[in-house]
């Protein structure tokens, strides 16, 4: 029977159980004689049997030379008994039973999970053993490999790997952790998990530092998981353009986005990239503005501008749609929206001779429509 069902026994069984504990041994006869119910006595035996918490008496006549210790040995004939088997026969007297201690019952039942517990950590200990018989062959590669000058990059491109790899970064940290993440909003589910992990990381003294792109201002769980970290101490800002995925782990280790593999991530030990990586955070870092879940009139107009500067300049560059669209985390609709609204604050015709207007400009300016042109219904004041 398993451990928790202790706490499942009738209330038959915990009757004649108490009954059984004052006496060295009865039958199932004196036993209803007493508490009534000559079945609901039989249901309880068998009850009290699989818990091993009754027992048979091996001195069946009942004269008393057992020692009513309530053991947990039973011969032969006394297991058959109580795995269901007759309880008494023609040419036998009736079988008596005697009480167990919980102790007893409780060694009995806990033995075969004692036995696979055992057995687990045999298990864990021999892979342990097989698994660290590589290590002496790992660090010998790995020397060679800093001879070479390959210099601890590692390439990850398992997810769950990816994943346990950033639980053991987060519970490592002991000073900061920076994290750029470009692409606008993120998903929901993502964020309800690092959420905990960055509280958690907060309440023990670690700095959070993270960017994200304008556009992640406007997705509502991006916002909300702002709001929450924010008032712990996280801080939180946003850019327009040139944001490149990675994490930092106290300026010693780094993961950075592969390129054409946005679900691979390579891993950074070398000091002079990850000083490189550092840099390149700082230097967004600086030219971005406060993550804010609320945003005034003049602040909305200024990111709005950026953003329009920003598809200025990427379609003079030829750009096409998508590839704006991406980097600058949103979606190709509203980056189409954007250039149309271009097109007609330059007069462009086309996307090509809009692309040819802007690269011929000698400084790309705030694009409002000339004074003497009627407003643009829909168009961000």
């Amino acid at each position: 029977m398993p451990a928790d069902e202790a706490d499942q026994l009738s209330p038959a069984a915990r009757r004649l159980y108490g009954y059984a504990a004052e006496r060295h041994a009865f039958t199932e006869a004196e036993a209803a004689q007493l508490l009534g119910d000559p079945a609901a006595v039989s249901t309880a035996i068998a009850e009290l049997t699989a818990a091993h918490l009754l027992q048979p008496r091996p001195d069946a006549s009942g004269d008393g030379s057992g020692d009513g210790s309530g053991d947990d040995s039973t011969d032969g004939r006394a297991d058959g008994q109580a795995d269901g088997q007759s309880m008494e026969s023609p040419d036998s007297a009736p079988v008596r039973w005697s009480a167990v201690s919980p102790r007893a019952a409780t060694a009995r039942t806990l033995a075969p999970l004692a036995l696979r517990v055992r057995e687990t950590h045999d298990e864990m200990d021999r892979l342990r053993a097989l698994l660290e018989t590589l290590i002496p062959q790992y660090e010998a590669g790995a020397s060679q490999r800093d001879r070479d000058g390959v210099d601890s990059l590692e390439m990850i491109t398992d997810q769950d790997a990816l994943r346990d790899l950033l639980q053991g970064f987060s519970a490592s940290a002991e000073c900061e952790i920076l994290t750029c993440h470009p692409g606008g909003g993120r998903p929901a589910e993502i964020l309800a998990e690092a959420v905990l992990r960055d509280e958690a990381l907060l309440t023990r003294g670690v700095r959070l530092r993270t960017i994200y792109q304008h556009t992640a201002r406007y997705s509502p769980p991006t916002a909300a998981y702002v709001e929450r970290v924010t008032a712990l101490g996280s801080q939180v800002r946003t850019v327009g353009d040139g944001l490149m995925r990675m994490i930092l782990i106290d300026r010693h280790t780094g993961l950075m986005e592969v390129q054409g593999d946005t679900k691979a991530a390579l891993l950074v030990r070398e000091p002079n990239v990850v000083h490189f990586m550092v840099q390149t955070f700082e230097r967004s870092w600086a030219a971005a503005e406060p993550f804010t879940t609320t945003i005034g009139p003049d602040q909305a107009r200024s990111i709005s501008e950026e953003l329009r500067q920003t598809i200025v300049r990427l379609l003079a560059e030829g750009m096409e749609d998508k590839i704006i669209a991406r980097r600058l985390g949103m979606s190709e609709r509203t980056c189409q929206r954007h250039i149309a609204e271009i097109m007609r604050a330059v007069g462009a015709k086309s996307r090509f001779q809009a692309g040819y207007l802007l690269s011929a400009a000698i400084a790309p300016a705030p694009l409002t429509p000339p004074a003497a042109a009627p407003e643009v219904p829909g168009a961000p004041r």
